[in-house]
Parts: structure tokens; sequence; C-alpha cells
């Protein structure tokens, strides 16, 4: 079995952390990201979330239309991080179906979740979390 990494996400800056994972998959490597929900977005949430939103309006219609926005943490985080990939290659599709991310600490033990790789850091100017993203777009 290959080496599997996982990530804690508690004060993580999004972009920096996702392209270490992004990397990690691309060698062959499983990522486990946890503590999806305290990830860290740099810069306005208001623009952030206006461009969700815009997104998601250009996709009216029927159900079978438009760009799908999900609206559970982990599964945002997962989302964006497949634009990270080259998912037209079957490189980039193998890769993305070695992530997996979790609300909290998932179903891991306490000697797993002390291998976990941290991103502590200098906290951007203008942050907010997954979380308070979330809570913007229902």
């Amino acid at each position: 079995m290959t080496e599997k990494i996982i990530i804690d996400g508690r004060e993580a800056v999004f972009g920096r952390m996702a392209s270490i994972a992004s990397k990690e998959l691309l060698k062959g490597r499983y990522v486990d990201i946890i503590n999806c929900e305290e990830i860290l977005i740099s810069g306005d949430k208001k623009s952030f979330v206006d461009k969700v939103l815009r997104k998601r309006r250009m996709g009216r219609g029927s159900s079978m239309k438009g760009p799908k926005y999900i609206r559970q943490e982990d599964r945002l985080v997962k989302r964006m991080i497949r634009g990270m990939l080259p998912r037209d290659r079957k490189r980039g599709q193998e890769a993305f179906k070695r992530l997996k991310c979790y609300i909290g600490s998932g179903d891991f033990n306490k000697e797993e979740l002390k291998k976990a790789k941290t991103f502590v850091g200098n906290k951007p100017r203008e942050y907010s979390t997954i979380k308070e993203i979330i809570k913007d777009l229902r």
C-alpha cells in the first residue's frame, strides 16, 4: 500500500494547503484532510460568496443543467482541490479518487492524529473560514 498523508486543516490557508495536497496526490499518495470546516480562505468573504452564487444562478433551468455547488464543508473543499488537478487526464482522475475530506477529526485514532501535518503560520489580514462561507451560501 502506498503512503497515506493526513493534513489538519485547522487554521491552514486554503491555497497553500491545497497545493501541497494536490502535489502529493499526483505523486501517488493517499491524502486525507481533516477539520475542513476550519480552513481559512484569504480575501474578502463577500466577493467569494458572490462569485459562487453567480455561478449557481447561471445553471438555472432543470436539475440536469448548470454547475452544481455543494453546501457541505468537506465536499466544497474536495471540489476546490479538484480544480488543481488535471482531471481531463487519467492521472488526474486517479489522483482525485485518492483524496478524502472530513468534517472534524474523522474516524482516525489519536496516534494517527499526532502524525497529521499542520500548517501554522501567519494569518492573512482579511480571511474567513469555510464554515462561515457555507453559512452565507445557504
